[in-house]
Formats: C-alpha cells, sequence, structure tokens
C-alpha cells in the first residue's frame, strides 16, 4: 500500500456461486478523493461498491481502510456509508427523522441529536424542510435527505450507487454541484458508482473504467476522455469512429486503406466526430441521417469504409439525405489505442 492511499483493495476477487465477477482488482484510493466507477452493466463496478460496503464477502483478496483490514468486518462496523440508487427513505417518516435514523440507533439522543441533524440538513441546503414528509420532497431534495443521512454518521467513506438516475436533467446538473460542494467541505472520502460518462467526467477527480470485473483504464477525466487507452474506452467515452491498425493501414470494413499522413505506432485509431472534416478530402459517402443539435450538426455517413459519424458547425451549409459529400479523417485528429478488441 502507498503512502498516499487511503482505501486499498489487494487482489480483490468476487464471485456469485460459480461466476466471477471481479478478478484480481487493485486499486488504491486517497483520502478525500472522489472516484467514479464508470462502465456498462455487468462490468463489476457496483459488485466492487457492494464489497466496499460490506454487503459481499471477498473470494479472494483484502480491503484495507485508513491502515486497517476491514475484509471481514459487518458492515455496520466499517465506518463506511452507503446511498443507494433508490434511496430507502421512509415515507412516514420526516425530512429531520430520516436523517436521525442512523444516530439513534447508535443511541445518540437530545440536544446532541438535535444540533447533529440540524448541521446535517443545512450542509444540503434542507433546514427548512425538516418537518415534511419525504413524499411531498422533489427527487433531487430526496437524494440530499439520503446524502445527510449518510453524511451525519461521519464515514470515512461515502459510496452512492448511480446516484443521479432517477433524476430528470435540469437535477442532474443541480445535484453534480451539490456533490461536489459537499465533498469538498466535508474531505470525505467519495466513490460513486455510474454507467454514465458525462457523469463522470463532470463529478470525478479519478475515473475508474471497468470492463469484464478488470480495470480497463484509470485517469482523470481529461486523460480518460482525450486519451482512452484501448477501443473499449474510446467507444464507452464518445469515440463514434474507431478503426484497427494493420500492416500501418487503418482496417475498415472495406478493406485496409492508407490514410494521409505518417499513423502513430498504435493497435487502433479512434475519432470522435467532431474530428472528421466534412465538405472535403479524398473520401466519399453518402449521407444517411443528419440531426440539427443547436450549435452543431451530426451526420451519419454510409461509405466504403463503413458508417461514419460526423459533427459540424450549424452555421456551415447543410447536407440533405441521400447526397454524396467529400470527408477525410485527419490523423492529428485520431486518438492512438493502446488495445483493440
Amino acid at each position: 500500500m502507498s503512502d498516499t492511499s487511503f482505501l486499498t483493495l489487494d487482489k480483490l476477487s468476487l464471485a456469485y456461486g460459480n461466476t466471477v465477477a471481479v478478478r484480481d482488482l487493485d486499486l488504491e484510493i486517497r483520502k478525500g478523493e472522489l472516484l467514479a466507477l464508470l462502465g456498462p452493466s455487468g462490468c463489476g463496478k457496483t459488485t466492487t461498491m457492494r464489497s466496499i460496503a460490506g454487503l459481499m464477502t471477498p473470494v479472494g483478496g483484502r480491503i484495507r481502510l485508513d491502515g486497517v483490514d476491514i475484509t471481514r468486518v459487518p458492515a455496520n462496523k466499517r465506518a463506511v456509508g452507503l446511498v443507494f440508487q433508490s434511496y430507502a427513505l421512509f415515507p412516514h417518516l420526516s425530512v429531520f427523522e430520516n436523517v436521525a435514523f442512523g444516530l439513534k440507533l447508535k443511541g445518540m439522543r437530545g440536544a446532541e441529536l438535535e444540533v447533529k441533524v440540524a448541521a446535517g440538513l443545512k450542509s444540503v441546503g434542507l433546514s427548512a424542510f425538516a418537518s415534511r414528509k419525504t413524499p411531498e420532497l422533489s427527487g433531487g431534495q430526496q437524494q440530499r435527505v439520503a446524502l445527510a443521512r449518510s453524511m451525519v454518521m461521519e464515514p470515512k467513506v461515502l459510496l452512492l450507487d448511480e446516484p443521479l438516475s432517477n433524476l430528470d436533467a435540469r437535477l442532474r446538473l443541480e445535484m453534480r454541484t451539490e456533490l461536489q460542494r459537499v465533498q469538498k467541505e466535508s474531505g470525505v472520502t467519495m466513490i460513486f458508482v455510474t454507467h454514465d460518462q458525462v457523469e463522470a467526467l463532470a463529478l470525478a477527480d479519478r475515473i475508474v473504467v471497468m470492463k469484464g470485473g478488470a480495470i480497463e483504464q484509470i485517469g482523470t477525466p481529461e486523460e480518460i476522455y482525450n486519451h482512452p487507452v484501448s477501443s473499449f474506452v474510446a467507444d464507452f467515452v464518445g469515440f463514434e469512429n474507431i478503426f484497427a491498425i494493420r500492416n500501418g493501414n487503418l482496417v475498415t470494413a472495406g478493406g485496409e486503406i492508407t490514410l494521409s499522413g505518417k499513423l502513430p505506432v498504435a493497435a487502433g485509431l479512434a475519432w470522435r466526430p467532431r474530428a472528421i472534416t466534412l465538405g472535403a478530402g479524398p473520401l466519399m459517402g453518402v449521407v444517411r441521417g443528419v440531426s440539427f443539435a443547436g450549435g452543431t450538426r451530426e451526420y451519419v455517413l454510409e461509405t466504403a469504409l463503413g458508417v461514419i459519424k460526423a459533427e459540424v458547425d450549424a452555421a456551415n451549409p447543410a447536407h440533405a439525405l441521400g447526397t454524396e459529400v467529400a470527408f477525410d479523417l485527419p490523423v492529428e485528429g485520431a486518438a492512438p489505442l493502446k488495445r483493440f478488441g
């Protein structure tokens, strides 16, 4: 374990019966870090979170928190908080009573309880809602109650399972800001599970991209977004034009092609739609789809290379469905991939 590691997963293996969900996973998380576990359904991210929470016993490896091995420590002894995707609030209790619930189980009463709960509600901006029942609250407010309920327990690590998935687009944006504020002000180490790359990029200090029960890439949002190491990560973070490289050529649906410009030493290249040059270039495609997206237009081209997706400024002249248009895949606009497939 490094000197900077606060929570360490060492060769962690997890299984459901004979089905291995996570195998030999190594991960070090720093104190006060906001970390995202990102990946599609079935990649092992929620299983990993459940093991940290103590809801699942590893079949191999260790979990260490603040220098202590907690691999076999019961969930209620771990100093780990968990905010469920469903919030798991008690509808018959007031906001105050929901936040106070865990503290009461620990034996806290009287003025100490009042002060603790009031501070928790203030931290999430819900002081004026203490007497309301939770069904009277919006989704964002319910999320804040669940957050406050966990925070008042003063966990060393706070886990959030798909924290924004139940909210509409406007509330998701508000809660991103709220989660960041609460995390930075409290200094709590926070780990959240998500399949939404936008959410992970917006919130996390670092992102762990998972695939098939293993870590595919770890990095800052900027590193993951701009420098994916594999075709899997590239596809997951929005590189919609991805090709392997073989013999110095691009491998496409129509065979190998040579691009202008020297290809880097890599297993593949990936282009975001906005990196495609549309309206000029040596390649041709037929417009099969066009969508106006405010400041940009998004195109789907049928080409000899396969389907190509391009995005251009909406101020440019539009290309109609069915028209043939020239395009290019500029090498300098591509992300080189270390692994393909």
